[in-house]
């Protein structure tokens, strides 16, 4: 069991007045718009709805590829609407440092359980949690909704949408992620096949390390 409850995590800012925190937000997300039109962001998360698939991407090469749960309501960043944004976010918070696979995780707090994959009659937040805040009008309360990627018990159910909004993946998955991403990291989370944005196999401008 574990020896405490509060999660060691990676928190986006320190406490600020709200209006501060909202021109943070916003001038962050302009400025990383224009680099990632530009092509300049170093890894990139891009989540496919319609594949039911996340693919991580650092300089131009496809690092990984993990199947995922998104939201059995749909796509939209409506509150209470339980369904999926769309668009661009960036991760805001990561949570969960150190914690076994299986540890469950409520209200961003370990509980000191630890959950098997597909244990019956669960269906908690579990091993780790990535915060995702959105950067434009689409994707505007995608934090205040609590929208993360982070590890589902009910791991039978990825590749399926079967999730309330989040973006679920198996502790194994999320654990990878997790340790490879970072605080800022771009995600992109789109209807489209994931073909359509994943980088050419042949060498490009974007695989060029200059």
């Amino acid at each position: 069991m574990l020896s405490r409850n509060v999660i060691r995590g990676r928190r986006s800012a320190p406490s600020l007045p709200v209006t501060g925190l909202i021109v943070v937000a916003l001038l962050y997300g302009h400025a990383a718009s224009k680099t990632c039109r530009a092509g300049g962001f170093a890894t990139e998360i891009v989540v496919s709805v319609a594949d039911q698939e996340l693919a991580l991407i650092a300089r131009g090469k496809v690092v990984k590829r993990f199947p995922v749960s998104t939201s059995k309501f749909g796509t939209g960043d409506a509150i209470g609407s339980y369904r999926t944004p769309l668009g661009e976010t960036f991760v805001s918070a990561k949570i969960g440092d150190g914690l076994p696979a299986g540890a469950v995780i409520k209200n961003r707090n370990a509980t000191g359980e630890i959950l098997k994959a597909d244990a019956p009659g669960r269906d908690a937040i579990v091993s780790r949690v990535i915060w995702l805040r959105g950067m434009d009008g689409a994707t505007a309360n995608t934090r205040d909704r609590c929208i993360y990627i982070h590890g589902t018990a009910a791991e039978q159910r990825i590749g399926r949408r079967a999730s309330f909004g989040c973006i679920r993946m198996r502790s194994k998955d999320v654990i990878v992620l997790y340790n490879l991403v970072h605080v800022g990291t771009h995600v992109r989370i789109s209807t489209k096949p994931l073909q359509e944005f994943l980088p050419a196999e042949e060498p490009s401008l974007l695989a060029r390390a200059d």
